[in-house]
């Protein structure tokens, strides 16, 4: 698999904790979306580990096509 899989076309919406350490899917294929289970293990695709700075409600890829991983940037308009 070289190309992601669309998860959804749309973006999540996720409630993140200060300093807590996240890891988005960017395969496609885990089934706790919009993060990482480990599914990708033996592709191309690795998690993209981020630490929000504050509390807040954040929009992540769905679709996995995003330029700026792992947030929502409309890139699932295009598809």
């Amino acid at each position: 698999m070289t190309e992601p899989a669309i998860a959804r076309k749309g973006p999540y919406e996720v409630e993140v904790e200060a300093g807590e350490t996240y890891y988005w899917c960017s395969c496609g294929e885990s089934t706790t979306q919009p993060f990482c289970d480990g599914t990708h293990s033996g592709s191309v695709f690795q998690p993209v580990l981020f630490t929000p700075e504050t509390s807040e409600i954040i929009f992540l890829c769905g679709c996995k096509h995003t330029k700026i991983p792992p947030f929502c940037d409309g890139s699932d308009k295009e598809l």
